[in-house]
């Protein structure tokens, strides 16, 4: 190419040293017909073959030199690429010599060496080289990581083309750019380079419903390899256990998810058994029956939700199963309330129950409406706000549930309190003390699973796999709770209804018994003296009932079968036991039992009987109610009493 500035100088030599205008129109003629510059500045094309895959199959080839100040993303030194995957750049006014490099935009995307290590600068002179277009490959880039696939499932197709896929190209299953290459020892090998902190990724025969699984068959969970954290080997090798579309029949199922599948299974026959026995708590298993309806299919969600079959058809399905953190409290409390109180009808404020259900279906409302396609991929990629999205509400729910779990505590406490009051017998409610355990378990496993998420943070340890084990073992832990208490709701006989009481900070008192009422107007009319004189006849009249009539075998006794029998109102009746006896009526009537087994026990006629068919002969109904109230009364178990007796 002639330039300007070359003209110019070219009529100043023809004016200083006059020649014929034919040898100079000659000389003219040679400059345009073989470009022959007077300095050394001109036009280079350089062409590029890319041997190895780029690190960013996104992102433009940029070249870096001497002449641009070695800057790695200028966009006027970008090269163009080719269909036939070369790239190319035209350089004008480029020095004789210069020295430069190929980048992908940032100086932790540059070329090395084909094992990855750093590549010395390529150099161009003018005079070395006799034409103006140069052709390089590049052979690898620096930062370049070997992942190496040991192992295989055995029904793995001989002829199968392995892939590495993650968050370095966008989670393409296929990609032509990194397909293992199977080397002599057997293994395959795929050389990736990325400039990213956090790699994740994933083996796949060329589509997602090939993709990598565990021995199962059961989704795998994105492999993590962090950088920063290795040393000088940049060598990752693993093992592939199995292909989510080669699930073989008798590891399609692992036992866990036996264990859920049969858990569901038991959910459904219970909601269809409750309503047709015969049962006095029909409000109470009405809420059941809506809990066990939701559990199951939460925990047959979450079961899905593991299985890339289906996360691929439907991806939002992973966010489903959360919707249990803030409805499954609740709606076990109302049973509660329905099963032991004498609740009509259900707070007046029940609806705050579910503000932060309410609350978490509006935040995970955009997540729910965007496209399957995006909504897969940030899910792939663990984008922050999903992660953050899953952290947040996870942690709220654990809140959430822990008030609900100390409420039902209370709730029972109070229960207890109440009968005890009214009934001389046990309530067959030890089955909820077990629900509370297993509630307890789930709420620990809980705990535990988010120290295990901040020392994942806090010291940047993979702890992946087993944060993952841990919601797997509570999800099993709850899956356990539905059963249990579904399968006893069947055997449940009548419940004593106590009086209604405000227990959670969202409930009012729906009713007040009248003999509560009752009593505290007696309470605030009578003056304390002359109660203690009024109360003299009732509780004679009562003591002579106990000893001539020994209402107390009676293992169904209550306070209002005995007020109706020593003639006198309940409350009344209530008041006498707990101020004159200062005893509840279950321990009043069971201490009469107990001395009536005393009684029994030291007669040598009954020495050929068991205790417990004495202690069923003087009124208890179980076992653990003798064996409880025999230790709490007399400070001694029933052996170590008659020992003493015998002894003596």
């Amino acid at each position: 190419m002639l330039y300007a500035w070359q003209l110019v100088l070219y009529y100043l030599l023809l004016f200083v040293f006059p020649m014929s205008k034919s040898i100079f129109y000659i000389f003219l003629l040679s400059v345009f017909a073989f470009g022959i510059p007077l300095v050394g500045q001109a036009q280079v094309r350089i062409e590029v073959q890319v041997k190895a895959a780029l690190p960013a199959p996104d992102k433009p080839l940029y070249l870096a030199a001497d002449f641009n100040n070695w800057n790695p993303g200028n966009p006027e030194y970008a090269l163009t690429q080719h269909p036939d995957g070369t790239y190319s750049i035209v350089l004008d006014h480029v020095p004789d010599r210069f020295a430069y490099k190929f980048t992908q935009g940032t100086w932790t995307l540059v070329e090395g060496s084909a094992a990855g290590e750093p590549f010395t600068n390529r150099i161009y002179s003018r005079s070395a080289d006799s034409t103006s277009t140069i052709q390089v490959t590049i052979e690898g880039w620096e930062n370049g990581y070997t992942f190496v696939v040991r192992q295989l499932p055995e029904k793995t197709p001989h002829d199968a083309n392995l892939y590495i896929t993650g968050n370095f190209n966008n989670w393409n299953p296929g990609d032509r750019n990194f397909k293992l290459e199977k080397k002599v020892d057997g293994t395959y090998q795929v050389k990736v380079y990325t400039e990213l902190d956090r790699i994740e990724y994933k083996f796949t025969r060329g589509n997602w419903e090939s993709v990598e699984a565990r021995e199962s068959g059961k989704a795998l969970p994105n492999r993590v390899f962090f950088p920063n954290a290795t040393t000088n080997d940049n060598t990752i090798q693993v093992d592939i256990a199995g292909w989510e579309d080669m699930m073989g029949t008798l590891h399609f199922f692992s036992l866990y998810d036996l264990l859920l599948l049969f858990s569901v299974f038991q959910g459904i026959l219970l909601i269809v058994a409750i309503p047709s026995i015969h049962s006095y708590n029909r409000e109470a298993n009405r809420w059941l029956m809506i809990t066990l309806g939701l559990s199951s299919l939460m925990i047959l969600l979450y079961l899905m939700s593991n299985y890339q079959v289906f996360v691929n058809v439907s991806p939002k399905l992973i966010l489903l199963p959360d919707f249990i953190l803030f409805v499954y409290a609740p709606l076990f409390y109302f049973y509660l309330l329905k099963l032991l109180f004498n609740v009509k009808r259900l707070p007046s404020r029940w609806y705050l129950h579910f503000i932060p259900f309410l609350i978490q279906f509006f935040v995970y409302l955009p997540y729910l409406l965007r496209s399957d396609k995006v909504f897969l991929l940030n899910l792939m990629n663990q984008e922050a706000d999903i992660l953050l999205l899953f952290i947040t509400f996870g942690f709220l729910g654990l809140l959430w549930n822990g008030y609900y779990w100390l409420l039902f505590r209370r709730t029972l406490n109070t229960y207890r309190a109440d009968f005890q009051t009214n009934l001389s017998y046990d309530q067959n409610l030890q089955y909820l003390n077990t629900v509370g355990i297993l509630q307890f378990v789930c709420l620990c496993l809980w705990g535990f699973m988010y120290v295990l998420l901040a020392a994942h943070w806090l010291f940047d340890v993979d702890l992946t796999s087993l944060i993952e084990s841990s919601v797997d073992v509570i999800w099993l832990a709850f899956s356990i709770i539905p059963y249990f208490v579904g399968y006893f709701a069947i055997h449940q006989p009548e419940t004593f209804k106590a009086a209604p009481r405000p227990l959670s900070i969202f409930d009012d008192v729906l009713d007040t018994s009248v003999g509560q009422s009752m009593l505290k107007e007696v309470k605030a009319d009578t003056d304390p003296i002359e109660e203690k004189e009024n109360l003299a006849p009732h509780i004679e009249k009562l003591e002579k009932h106990m000893d001539a009539n020994k209402p107390y075998v009676n293992p169904k006794l209550s306070l209002a079968e005995l007020a109706g029998q020593v003639d006198m109102p309940s409350h009344l009746l209530s008041r006498i036991i707990n101020e004159h006896f200062e005893k509840n009526f279950f321990d009043f009537i069971n201490s009469y039992r107990i001395e009536e087994f005393k009684r029994l026990i030291n007669d040598p006629r009954n020495h050929n009987l068991t205790f417990l068919s004495l202690a069923y002969e003087v009124g208890f109904n179980s076992k653990t109610a003798f064996n409880r109230s025999f230790k709490k009364i007399t400070n001694q178990t029933p052996r170590e009493y008659f020992e003493s007796v015998t002894n003596g």
